[in-house]
């Protein structure tokens, strides 16, 4: 950790110790916090790409490592990669991140759930791939054109899974309501992923209390892609320390889903959402979608960007509330 720390700016170790004080005014606790913190420090290492130095890299002074991991996302646009990648050796512990890609035909071949071994190039502030071998694993032929998914105005079909209660449910029972549907996996262990996405549910929650009558005529679902492992109990355990309410918990507003296998995995393609199971935990992408009382795709929100008042402002719009 010293030696990583030791290679920050002024600029960026000053944005580490804001990063580590805020980390340790939450609740996240002992393992979790010094995960997150490392986290965040080598995403400063390799991610903020010319922050450290405006000089053009040396060759001199590359630094290169074998990678090897799963694709979870290729976003071609901005040329990046994420990849959930094993320990990279005397350089980062394993964990999902994405990376650039300079490489247009490779950039332009790579889809989800790709094997793939690297090497990464790292200079200064600056870090790319290089010497990309692919494997795929998906039999599917649109795999290579990109993950299809449901559209804008696409009617959602009336999928069926069993909730926090043990109670089956069905998305048209959400019928009449704008309907606010994500993904997430109980045990998932990065701090920007499933968590995140939890806490901002629970601040959706929070803001649509404030107007009685938009919060009657509004639902939210969180669905599991690791229905194995969570069982109705546990996710009831887990909705209720997420609103904060515990035992007083009655889920009237707030679903947590789970189900078969084969219902997950349904519902899940249906948005584009792609998920598998890597070595010690599952590797997914990340999807939350507005659904109008009509039972249509109103949004489709593909990463973590989003902030809860915006969904708030776009749910009372699918409600015809401006």
């Amino acid at each position: 950790m010293k030696k990583l720390i030791g290679r920050l700016s002024g600029t960026d170790f000053s944005l580490w110790l804001f990063v580590t004080k805020t980390i340790a005014k939450t609740r996240i606790v002992p393992p979790q916090t010094e995960a997150c913190a490392k986290f965040v420090l080598i995403a400063l290492l390799l991610v903020s790409v010319g922050a450290t130095s405006c000089r053009k890299p040396n060759p001199a002074d590359e630094k290169r490592f074998d990678l090897k991991g799963k694709v979870v996302a290729v976003e071609r646009d901005k040329h990046l990669v994420t990849i959930s990648h094993e320990a990279v050796k005397d350089f980062m512990p394993g964990m999902t991140m994405p990376f650039m890609l300079p490489d247009e035909a490779t950039l332009g071949y790579l889809a989800t759930g790709d094997d793939i071994t690297a090497t990464l190039v790292v200079n200064g502030g600056q870090s790319w791939l290089e010497n990309v071998t692919i494997t795929r694993q998906s039999t599917d032929p649109s795999a290579t054109t990109g993950i299809t998914e449901a559209k804008e105005g696409d009617e959602v079909p009336d999928y069926t899974m069993v909730n926090q209660d043990a109670k089956d449910i069905r998305l048209n029972n959400f019928r009449g309501k704008a309907l606010l549907l994500t993904f997430i996996y109980t045990r998932c262990p990065l701090p920007e992923y499933c968590n995140l996405m939890s806490t901002n549910f629970a601040e959706v929650d929070r803001q649509l209390q404030k107007e009685p009558d938009v919060y009657s005529r509004t639902h939210l679902l969180s669905i599991t892609i690791d229905p194995d492992y969570d069982t109705p109990k546990v996710l009831r355990s887990y909705g209720a320390a997420h609103t904060e309410r515990y035992q007083n918990e009655t889920f009237e507003h707030w679903d947590f889903a789970s189900g078969t296998k084969d219902q997950i995995k349904g519902v899940a393609q249906f948005f584009g959402l792609r998920y598998f199971q890597g070595s010690d935990q599952i590797v997914h992408g990340l999807r939350t979608v507005i659904i109008s009382p009509e039972g249509k795709v109103v949004k489709v929100y593909r990463d973590n960007q989003w902030k809860p008042e915006d969904v708030v402002g776009e749910m009372k719009r699918a409600l015809g509330g401006g």
